[in-house]
Order: structure tokens, then C-alpha cells, then sequence
């Protein structure tokens, strides 16, 4: 099986928007005060407690103090503030990418693609219901959230794609492996999809069509393997699945249990560089 990863995400750099990643990383790199204050003041209160006894139980309430004080310290410290001023065609152009990511979201089966590969052999071919391919998928989240060290006035759509996150902000994609960030613009973000067909063994999604059945372990001609006891039919679910890729680094697949929900969620991030570009540049401030 081969798989299915993008690259490094600090390899994924469009030239517009280098200091602002920089600063992000940078900050990530900042170490909490809010974790600091809070382990210092109660490690205090232990010693306190092993000298004083139930006295020193009165500075555990500090540390408490110490960690809000330091949580206020962080957020000026090591978080970003982007602010975006959106209006006319490019507020409508994001409406449709959020709302054409909501029906994406409403697919009651999600999954991302780590790994796929072609079946070579009769014995793999028969324990695996007759499927030409086979792949290695786990549950996936969509969601509207932020970029830790990220504080902005627009919560964007997100896909968790295994290791790493994208966030799809009205102007670039971000790509965020919780130790780094990357950003991609939608120009260079390229979307495809296309059926696919896929044997399920587990709970059918109630939204998407059966095409066919199968049975877990077939003959040649498409019929039960009597030699298997335990042999019985499986549905042939017709899904969606979603490629993510770009030049610098982006190879992600996606898959949806409901079909025709990807393209429009294409078109919208495909329209946005041309929207963008009819007005005035985007306003975005970062904060130290």
C-alpha cells in the first residue's frame, strides 16, 4: 500500500503570506506563561504543604491566580490577530465555500485516505470481498475552528486530514500539523473528485446509494467461497472521494458517503482567488 501524506507543511509557503507564518511559528515557539506560572506556584504549594502542613494548602489558590495571569499573558504574547474585512462579491464568494463545505459536512460518512493500493493476487483479492483496490481510512472531522496561536474574526472551515489540519481562511488555506504551519493559496490549491466505489463491511451510511453486492469471500465467477463459513453479502456503496494537492506539498484524500457534495465546495475555492482580486487587498493585521 502506498501512502497518502502531504509533505512538510513549513514547505508549503505562498510568498504573500511568509510573514505572517513566520510570526505564527514563531510564537508557537514562545513558552506558556500560563504553564509556567500555574507548575511553579504549585509546585510552591507542595513544598509548602511538606513544610507548613495544611498552611501551605493557602497557596494553591496563587497558582490558580498565576495561571489566569498567564493565560492573559499568552494571549497578547504568542497569538496572532488576523482581522478580515470582508464585503460585496468576496463575502459572497466565502458564503458559498462555507456553505458548500456545510453540505459536505452533512455527509453522514466521513473518512480520510491514509494509505491505498491495487489487490496483485487471488488470495488477497478473496479476503477482501473481490476488490480490485484496497484502502486503510479512518473517521474524519469537519469543523469550524482556528490555528492554536490564531485569534481571527472570520472561524473558517477545517478538515482534519490525519496529522495535520487544513483551515481554509477567506484568502489561503492553512495547513497546521500542531507543531508547525504551512499556507496554501487557492490558486495553487488544486480539488479533484470522482465516484467511488467501496465495499463496506461495517455500518452503510444511511445517505449513500447501493450499487451492487458482494460476497466477503467470492469465487472466480462471482459467487460464494463455500469454504468460508462465515460468508456473507456486502453492500457495494457508491462514495465520493476528494483529492487535495498542490505543487508545495499537499496530497490529501478525502472520501464522502454522500455523492455530488465535493464539486461544489471545488468551484467555491477555485473562485475565490478571482473574487479577491476584484477588491481592494484583504485587510489582515498580526499582532505582537
Amino acid at each position: 500500500m502506498v501512502e497518502v501524506e502531504s509533505n512538510d507543511v513549513l514547505a508549503m509557503r505562498d510568498s504573500a503570506y511568509s510573514e505572517i507564518l513566520d510570526e505564527i511559528n514563531e510564537k508557537r515557539q514562545k513558552p506558556s506563561a500560563a504553564l509556567l506560572f500555574g507548575v511553579g506556584f504549585g509546585v510552591l504549594g507542595l513544598l509548602a504543604v511538606a513544610v507548613a502542613g495544611s498552611i501551605g494548602m493557602f497557596i494553591w489558590p496563587l497558582a490558580v491566580a498565576a495561571w489566569a495571569f498567564g493565560a492573559w499573558l499568552d494571549s497578547y504574547q504568542r497569538t496572532v490577530v488576523l482581522f478580515y474585512d470582508l464585503e460585496g462579491d468576496t463575502h459572497a464568494a466565502y458564503e458559498q465555500v462555507v456553505h458548500s463545505f456545510d453540505r459536505m459536512n452533512a455527509s453522514q460518512g466521513k473518512w480520510h485516505i491514509e494509505a491505498g493500493g491495487s489487490v496483485q493476487d487471488l488470495t488477497t483479492w478473496k479476503r477482501n470481498a473481490g476488490a480490485s483496490h484496497i484502502v486503510k481510512r479512518t473517521s474524519t472531522t469537519l469543523a469550524y475552528s482556528l490555528p492554536k496561536a490564531v485569534t481571527c474574526n472570520v472561524t473558517p472551515p477545517s478538515i482534519h486530514v490525519g496529522k495535520q489540519v487544513i483551515y481554509f481562511l477567506p484568502d489561503v488555506a492553512f495547513i497546521d500539523d500542531g507543531r508547525k504551519i504551512g499556507g496554501v493559496s487557492y490558486a495553487d490549491l488544486m480539488v479533484q473528485w470522482q465516484p467511488s466505489n467501496f465495499i463496506e463491511e461495517g455500518a452503510v451510511p444511511g445517505d449513500c446509494e447501493i450499487i451492487s453486492w458482494t460476497w466477503k469471500h467470492p469465487n472466480k465467477n462471482g459467487g460464494p467461497d463455500r469454504r468460508f463459513r462465515d460468508n456473507r453479502q456486502l453492500p457495494v456503496c457508491r462514495y465520493e472521494a476528494m483529492h487535495m494537492r498542490s505543487a508545495s506539498g499537499v496530497n490529501e484524500l478525502i472520501e464522502f458517503s454522500k455523492a455530488g457534495v465535493v464539486a461544489p465546495f471545488a468551484a467555491a475555492l477555485k473562485a475565490m482567488p478571482k473574487r479577491a482580486k476584484q477588491q481592494s487587498p484583504l485587510q489582515i493585521r498580526a499582532s505582537d
